[in-house]
């Protein structure tokens, strides 16, 4: 179960991440409370995984989630630069992300 709340932690940060770049550029109140909504699922998340998992294996399984989707929310969205290089990147983000977790 600390698996799934730590990928559902990753996927609330991404869209913590989304939220704010939105209310940053549309200036909605509501968009503020999602994003707060989404980075308060995303810790809530990590401290339920945290209970089960190590610390260090799940702090960067967090980030490399909220990474490369931020990554790829940004050229998916938000019309980002979609240079082979960043993906590349973004693979091996999710390449150190697996093997972490093989590890653990």
């Amino acid at each position: 179960m600390a698996w799934i709340w730590l990928i559902l932690a990753g996927l609330s940060e991404m869209l913590g991440v989304t939220f704010m770049n939105w209310a940053l550029k549309r200036h909605r109140w509501f968009l503020w409370v999602a994003m707060v909504v989404a980075f308060s699922a995303s810790f809530g998340g990590l401290e339920l995984a945290l209970r089960t998992l190590p610390m260090g294996t799940a702090y960067a399984i967090w980030t490399g989630i909220g990474a490369a989707g931020g990554v790829l929310t940004g050229m998916l969205f938000f019309g980002e630069s979609r240079d082979w290089r960043k993906l590349l990147w973004v693979a091996v983000i999710l390449s150190a992300t697996i093997g972490l977790k093989l590890v653990a």
